[in-house]
């Protein structure tokens, strides 16, 4: 009798305790009782289940337009247009970024940001549901990284709340935004340089994982510089004047084995790797000109300068070898990441609420299927018991042989690390992917538009749903998360950003290989006016496995059954 009371109490009090607050922040004192707020993320679960459909054609068109980062075009119009007609401000080509935009609606304080990657990967071209190798273009995009559905994810989550915010009058502001080639790491320092979140309270961040998560505290990625050395010598006949030439690709050659010998000499927690971007022209001209692409990455920011020094002047002493100038240019940087603690414990209250889906047999099967092709780790299919909430790793230094204090662990990086370091940020990974595949990969799209993204897009919007919910009808979490942020995350440590007032987004990236393979993929973008799912318009049966491969998981789960028996 007492829980009805509150809750009558609390439904003809809530109007009045929210009319006319549209311009401020509700007050700790104002705040609905707990359960009108758990009511209220009920009904936003609910308008999440019933909006599904919407999240998974999200999901598949941004899947079948497969672009690179800076050149996601289709993406850009497509995202833009569904929220502009849902009654959005959108701002376009933010920070100088053709495909960059910021989307907002509502009024007055919290601003909460939502955001995420629509990028995708190089040759990572695959049919979904299939569990081996087959591309939809030989060569082509894909998307082994599954950047394809935290934008359906986020937008079905903000629409729901959007609903209940004007319903309810509840104040706020709803920022939705696009990570843009987060693959080169390239665009959310100058997000933040640029000023586009100054006013922003909090922000959550959504990419795809294999189960179910959130953590709080430095998490052991890396921080990172991505970086181009252009080298130019003098062209010249190969055979018949070489020694009137100067190569380009000489300096590169010498650099890359500098780098590569400098590598034993360097601290355990670096991480390096480069490509030859441009190796001259034709081999019996000289290169003139030539270019190296390096990622330099490692655990603290000033470590991350140090190791870029290093690499410069590796770069300066191969043009002395060659006779030849280096220049270089900033592509991109990165933080290493911090997430905030009060806004991830929040979150992961909500994340046990909603729970794991609910794996059909053809989900496992063709999990299972692609865990034995890619020879994974494991081969026991999808999670179905959610991550315990990630702490952080202890960033003390550990005292190693010689004496050398080092920051412990190493991996790879984000660049949401730098709106982590300039409002309190929290990263929810949602249950989309196959666990134990490579990353960066083919078979990582394999999952991507099937039922698995599908049923994790749905679960990770209802939990970012409930936490909005939390967010904006209950202060103290915001300012607890600030308190965080002002007290330990940032006490003792300054954010400088790695990119100086003077680099410009490299807008040119991948710009040749779209050029190329666009015309390709045009004729596979998804249809949903004619099919309900990318599945059913490729005419793939799901799941598709060769015979060999359901034998060896009937063979697995025999041996396992007698196991038991045992």
């Amino acid at each position: 009798m007492k829980y009805c009371t509150n809750l009558l109490f609390g439904l003809l009090l809530l109007p009045a305790l929210l009319f006319g607050q549209s311009k401020k922040a509700i007050k700790s004192s104002d705040r609905p009782p707990s359960d009108r707020i758990e009511k209220l993320k009920q009904e936003a679960v609910a308008a999440v289940e019933a909006n599904k459909i919407q999240a998974q054609q999200i999901n598949d068109m941004l899947f079948s337009f497969s672009e690179l980062g800076f050149q996601e075009e289709e993406t850009f119009t497509y995202l833009t247009t569904i929220l502009e007609k849902e009654g959005f401000t959108i701002q376009k080509g933010v920070a100088g970024i053709p495909t960059a935009w910021i989307a907002t609606w509502g009024s007055g304080k919290p601003v909460i940001a939502v955001g995420s990657d629509i990028d995708c990967i190089p040759k990572a071209s695959q049919k979904p549901g299939v569990a081996y190798k087959d591309p939809i273009v030989e060569g082509a995009p894909g998307h082994g990284e599954g950047h394809n559905s935290g934008q359906a994810l986020n937008i079905v989550a903000v629409l729901a709340v959007k609903k209940l915010m004007e319903r309810e009058k509840i104040p706020g502001t709803l920022m939705l935004w696009p990570g843009v080639a987060e693959e080169q790491l390239a665009t959310k320092a100058f997000y933040v340089r640029d000023g586009y979140f100054k006013n922003v309270d909090a922000c959550i961040f959504t990419h795809v994982a294999s189960n179910f998560g959130v953590a709080w505290g430095d998490n052991g990625t890396t921080g990172m510089i991505s970086a181009k050395f252009n080298f130019e010598g003098q062209a010249a006949h190969a055979a018949g004047a070489p020694w009137r030439g100067r190569s380009a690709l000489d300096a590169v050659e010498l650099m890359n084995v500098g780098w590569n010998y400098r590598r034993e000499h360097l601290e355990l927690t670096q991480r390096s790797h480069y490509v030859i971007s441009d190796g001259g022209d034709q081999p019996n001209v000289v290169p003139s000109k030539a270019a190296v692409w390096y990622y330099f990455r490692e655990r603290t920011y000033p470590k991350i300068k140090a190791l870029f020094e290093t690499g410069k002047k590796i770069a300066e002493g191969a043009a002395m070898m060659t006779d030849t100038k280096v220049t270089y240019e900033i592509l991109g940087s990165a933080w290493p990441v911090h997430t905030n603690r009060p806004i991830a414990a929040a979150m992961y209250e909500n994340i046990k609420k909603v729970g794991l889906p609910t794996w059909s047999e053809e989900d496992q099967l063709l999990a299972k299927a692609t865990q034995r092709e890619l020879q994974s780790p494991r081969t026991n299919g999808l999670d179905t018991k959610i991550d315990s909430v990630g702490l952080p790793v202890s960033s003390a230094p550990v005292v190693m042989m010689g004496g050398q204090a080092m920051t412990p662990l190493s991996g790879g990086s984000d660049d949401i690390a730098d709106i982590s370091w300039s409002v309190p940020t929290v990263v929810l990974g949602y249950p989309s992917n196959i666990p134990a595949l490579p990353g960066h990969h083919w078979s990582d799209a394999i999952s991507m538009a099937t039922p698995i993204a599908h049923k994790g897009v749905v679960a990770g919007a209802k939990a970012e749903a409930m936490t909005l919910l939390d967010m904006l009808l209950k202060p103290e979490i915001i300012k607890d998360a600030w308190a965080y942020y002002t007290d330990e995350q940032t006490k003792g440590i300054k954010y400088e950003s790695l990119i100086s007032s003077k680099e410009q987004p490299a807008i040119y990236l991948n710009k040749k290989i779209m050029t190329e393979f666009k015309p390709k993929l045009e004729k596979f973008y998804y249809d949903p006016s004619k099919y309900k799912t990318y599945l059913e318009q490729l005419g793939i049966k799901y799941p598709t496995l060769r015979d060999d491969q359901r034998a060896a998981i009937a063979k697995a789960a025999e041996k396992e059954k007698e196991m038991k028996g045992k």
